[in-house]
Formats: C-alpha cells, structure tokens, sequence
C-alpha cells in the first residue's frame, strides 16, 4: 500500500519516488538501522524551530496507533557561566536569574545546573550499525562538556607554534582525569586529528605527531617578508628613484598586505564556521581552546601612503557572524594568543625604523603601529570571546595554565531557557543580558541571536554558495547540523532494482570517466528535525534541500559528482508522518573499478544548516561494465 509520505514528496531521481515507496523500500531502510543514535533533542540548538512531541516512538518513525501532537516553540536557551575570582560559584537558585531580551525581561522556563564529576567517565559508545551502513551522528564521551583544542598554525609564527606545542604536551600529563578532548589543526584548511577521548597518552601522542607540528603559515606575513620589502625600498630609495616612483611601491606592497589579510581572515572564519557545524550535532556546551596569534579585526588607515585608506580593511561583521554560528551551537569560544607577553620590536637591537626610506626613522610612529596592531589582533579574540560567552587569554607566558583555566571555567555552568513573543522571528539581531539578584559574580553567556524566519533565507546569507563546497570538501570534518544514515549499495542491489533511475550518464563527470564503469546508489534516511520548514499560503511545508554527492579517488583526486536542489512540499498529514519518521532520499552516481570514498552534503539552503559524511567505497572491476 503507498503511503502519503511517498505522495507527498516531489517526484525526483533524487528522493524516493512513490515506484519505490510502494515496495515498502523507506520501511526496510529503517528495520536495517534500528539502532542509529537520535539526533539532540529540539531545544539543544537555539534559537530554532524544533518540534515538541507527545506519544511513543521508534527508530522506524511513530508507532501504529499512537497520537502524535506537534507544535513549534521558538526555546532560545542560554548558557552561564558564573565565577568569583575565577573559580565556578554553584547551587544558585532558579530565582536568583534574570533574563533580558531587548532590554524587557523574559519569563524563564528552563533552568539546570550542569557540574564537572569526579567520577570516571562512561566509556565512548558509538551506535551499531548494519554492514556498509554509516552515520554522521557524533561520536564522544558522555561527561557533560567536552572541549575542542584548535592549534593555529594559519595565525601564528612558528616559534611560538612551538612554544604552545611543548606547553600542550606539559599541560596533557597533568590533565584532570575524565576531561574530553579532542584536537584540530589549522593550516590551509581545519584538519581533526584527535577525535573525543578521555585518554591523555592517545592526546599526547596526537600533539606529538607530525600532524600537529609546527609550520609555516601560507599566509601570515613573516619577518623575513618584512624585511624583504624594508631592503626592496631601501634599493629603490637608493637608485634615486622619483618620488611618485617611491609611494607607488609603498602603495603595492601596503595593497599585497592587504590582499594576505583578507585570505588569512577568510580561511579563518571558514574553520571556525566549519568547526560550528561540525560540533552542533553535539547536545550541551562546548569548550573551543582556539590557540592564535595576530588575526586582526581591522586594518587601520596608514597616512605615509599616497592612498592612505586603499587598504584599509574591517572585517566585524564577518568576526559577528561566526561568532553567532559558535554561540547558536553552544560553542563557547576560549582564544588564547599563542605568541604569550610580547614586546615592542622597537625596543629590540634588530630594530630598523620603517621610516628610513622615506621621511626619516620614526620611533614613536613605530612604537604606536605596534601598539594598534596588537590591540586589533587581540581585539578580535575578545570579541568572540564575549559574544559565544567564552574567555580570552592574553599577553601570558602560562599557555597551560590558560588551557587548564578554560576547561574549568567552561564546565560548571548554568543554561537558562525562555520563549519569546512569537513576533519576534523577524530575522533580527536580538540581544540578551543576564542578571544576578544579590551577587556580584561575573557573567560570561552570549550575548544574543538573530531569530530567522523558518524556512525564510537569513539577512546574513546564511545559505553561501561556499557552504556546498565547504561541506563537500574530501577529509574535511563532517558536519551534524542535519544528521543522517546512509548506505553506498550497487544499483541493483535487492531493495532498489525496481526503483526508476535517471537514464544516461549519472554524475556531472560520468562522460569523463575512463574504462568500464559502475552504477551506485547513495541511499539516505535524513532526520527532518535538523530542516526548517516553512509554512506556505497554500497550507503546506516546504523546504528546500540540496544533495550532493561527491567520488573521490583514494588520491583525494574527484572522479564523479552529482549536485542537485529538490522542494519537499508536504501537507500537514505529510508533514507529521515525515516529522515522526525519516527523509528518503537516493542519488545515483557512475564509478569507475577501484578504492575511493564518497562524500555525501545535504544542505537545508534557506536555512544554511548543512550534514555530511564520508563513506569508504570499493568499486569492483567484475561489477563493471555498464
């Protein structure tokens, strides 16, 4: 018997057809991954549209018979973190908390108390599932907060990348037994290279290897470069060139700055952007050491140029953005500047004036760039800092006692939770403060939220062509705003032979391929609750997705791909089947014989929430053909 699920999902090569539904294909899906870890309940990501439900369920969506009631509550939920004189303060009352949206009080309707334990951890439990049947549900340890180290070898000098490495590995073997870590790194792109454990040997033998070494930033100018450029102006001063000769060098090399300014910041925020998603599958709050050095939130006018403010850059609003994806994932940001207590250059014996090409040497001049640079550099760890409700560290030499410092700050907190007037999801920048009676403790929380319309693209553009291929990008971590399930099988594997499949070519590359191919299927069960869907005029839910599929050699090298964008419109008898169950969806693709892996990205776009994953896949020679 055909379901209205499979009536009411647009007819696509990319989403189960109703041919394929009425084999009863989306039911076996389900029996064959009984056991997939559920995504994080509605009210762990705010502010969001989640869907509060009453009645029995499984893993197969709702049971036979049962009443499912649904409504949309719009739960923004806050965490604090209250300390006196740095350490944690506990057993606050619910009563003692004032929440403020707007400057006009809200009434709280959640309140818990979160505090580190003692006790051993639970050990990492990781859902089984079927053979060749994957998942981008998180894998960590269940002790309330886990913690993110990011080594930043983008932003900061290799010196002190060495300095924060051997400080690392003091700090490891002296860890409070039970903390979770995991380890990133940052070069030209954000790379895991310890995921979440308890074991502090696995984490030291991760900073310790050669992944997590020092190296050259593509993109931080250096010393050397600095000196490069004083010598190149040192001999065109010299050769008696003109005057306008001079300021048009000047000018290039102030325009090259620039230009490494504005891909040093852009790959930043991509890390942490992609940092965001990838953690937002995880319930409750998440701690994210960010070791740095000289990312700035600005560059100031420079008056020896011709064109003072030609390369003149501010990148706040890009800074706010992600810092607003950190703090809807409950990513509390915690940089800790790398380079430690610095001192002027200008009070070194190496010191050469920038001046002495041009107008003379100018100490003072010198003195005070340095002093403006160093405040927009850490500027901008302080922003992020205070709006994701984390704490920066600065200008110290104890980069394991910082690291200590915000994993202790960062897990003993409070989260409050309110509901605000329904007309508040205007898309709009809403700030929040927190209050507390008869204390005078300090706070940290973020400090608000934009509250997107479901459904509706955000005035942030949120949904950036970028996104697809951030999310795509072979190795990269996967992200868990939308999670799901999927298997990789052959097209004529039992389940699908009868589905109706695309004629031609399958994939964008397929005509490209060499030798003998195969046809695959990605077969996916989304989990709907991670989709914004937007009420119509007409009555319905619509959203819209984006999947992707992307081959990869086992060289990295991609061999296929296929990207397409399909309308889910459903009925709210439709809507509620889909909402208790799972999205079907497959997308087929053309392999050639070999070893490789598949990516797989499906994007909410009005919503820019995205999921990924990665799946090994073995494409053999005596399958192919087709």
């Amino acid at each position: 018997m055909r379901s209205s699920l499979c009536r009411a999902v647009s007819v696509s090569a990319f989403l189960l057809t109703a041919e394929i539904c009425a084999m009863g294909f989306a039911h076996a899906q389900a029996q064959a991954a009984p056991q997939a870890t559920p995504a994080p309940a509605a009210t762990s990501a705010a502010p969001a549209t989640p869907v509060a439900t009453a009645g029995t369920q499984s893993a197969e969506g709702t049971l036979p018979g049962t009443t499912v009631l649904r409504t949309n509550t719009n739960l923004v939920l806050v965490d604090v973190v209250v300390a006196d004189k740095g350490k944690p303060i506990h057993a606050l009352d619910r009563s003692q908390f004032r929440i403020f949206e707007d400057g006009h009080e809200q009434t709280v309707t959640s309140f818990d108390e979160h505090v580190s334990s003692e006790q051993a951890p639970a050990p990492l439990t990781v859902a089984k599932l079927p053979p060749n049947t994957y998942s981008n549900v998180p894998a960590y340890p269940d002790t309330g907060v886990v913690n993110v180290l990011l080594l930043d070898a983008l932003n900061t000098p290799v010196a002190s990348q060495m300095v924060v490495r051997q400080q690392m590995i003091e700090y490891l073997g002296k860890i409070k037994p039970g903390t979770t870590l995991a380890i990133y790194t940052l070069a030209s792109r954000l790379r895991q290279v310890q995921g979440f454990t308890t074991d502090a040997s696995r984490l030291v033998k991760a900073v310790q290897g050669a992944k997590a070494g020092a190296q050259p930033s593509v993109a931080l100018q250096t010393e050397n470069d600095v000196a490069s450029n004083d010598q190149m102006m040192d001999t065109i001063t010299a050769s008696g060139a003109t005057a306008g000769a001079i300021a048009s060098m000047q000018q290039f090399i102030a325009d090259t700055t620039a230009f490494q300014m504005d891909m040093r910041v852009g790959m930043t925020l991509d890390a942490l952007n992609e940092l965001a998603r990838s953690l937002s599958g995880i319930p409750g709050r998440k701690n994210l050491i960010w070791f740095s050095g000289s990312f700035p939130i600005a560059l100031e006018p420079d008056d020896t140029l011709t064109s003072p403010f030609q390369a003149m850059r501010n990148y706040s609003d890009e800074v706010e953005q992600t810092a607003e994806l950190l703090s809807g994932a409950r990513v509390a940001v915690y940089p800790v500047d790398g380079r430690g207590l610095m001192t002027s250059p200008t009070f070194e014996a190496s010191y050469r004036s920038s001046g002495n090409f041009a107008k003379g040497g100018n100490f003072n001049r010198d003195l005070h760039r340095f002093s403006q640079q160093t405040i927009n550099e850490q500027s901008t760890m302080k922003q992020i800092a205070e709006q994701t409700g984390g704490q920066e560290y600065i200008n110290t030499n104890g980069l394991a006692e910082a690291v200590a410092s915000a994993v202790e700050h960062g897990s003993d907190y409070y989260t409050v939770g309110y509901v605000p007037a329904a007309d508040k999801l205007d898309g709009n920048y809403h700030r929040i403060q927190v209050k507390l009676d008869g204390a005078g403790f300090k706070l940290a929380y973020r400090h608000g939220y934009y509250a997107d319309t479901a459904g509706k693209k955000s005035r942030r553009d949120a949904g950036t062509p970028g996104l697809s291929a951030q999310a795509g990008m072979h190795g990269g971590p996967l992200a868990t705003q939308i999670l799901f399930v999927a298997r990789v099988v052959p097209a004529d594997d039992p389940p699908i032979k009868g589905a109706k499949l695309p004629d031609g070519p399958a994939g964008a590359m397929a005509g490209s391929l060499k030798g003998p191919v195969a046809r695959y299927v990605a077969v996916m069960q989304i989990d709907p609750r991670g989709i914004r869907f937007a009420d119509t005029p007409e009555g319905t839910h619509l959203a819209e997705l984006e999947l992707a599929v992307i081959a990869y050699d086992d060289e990295g090298k991609r061999m296929n791909y296929s990207d397409r964008v399909v309308n889910v419109n459903l009925k709210d008898a439709q809507y509620a089947r889909v909402m208790g169950g799972k999205i079907p969806a497959l997308v087929p693709l053309d392999l050639p014989a070999g070893k490789g892996t598949l990516r797989m990205v499906i994007l909410d776009r009005a919503a820019g929430r995205a999921g990924s994953l990665e799946v090994p896949v073995t494409i053999a020679a005596a399958k192919a053909g087709k």
